[in-house]
């Protein structure tokens, strides 16, 4: 079992809303986030930024705590 720190549990969370709201736009195409965000393209920006850097420490962690393996025997 893997420890997780904040930034994982963060991490999770963040991702799961952008998934939430890519969704959103792919099937209502209503954009929450410039909605919420009042339309500035700069902090929608950073807002998506934060979503990768979330989505890059969530794929960090799958190796981080060997989730997936590699059977080499044949």
């Amino acid at each position: 079992m893997c420890k997780l720190s904040t930034f994982d549990k963060f991490s999770a969370i963040v991702v799961l809303l952008g998934s939430l709201t890519w969704g959103i736009i792919g099937i209502f195409n209503i954009n929450i986030l410039s909605v919420l965000c009042g339309g500035s393209p700069t902090i929608l920006r950073m807002i998506y930024i934060l979503i990768l850097i979330c989505a890059i420490d969530l794929i960090s962690l799958i190796f981080r705590c060997n989730i997936i393996t590699f059977n080499t025997d044949k």
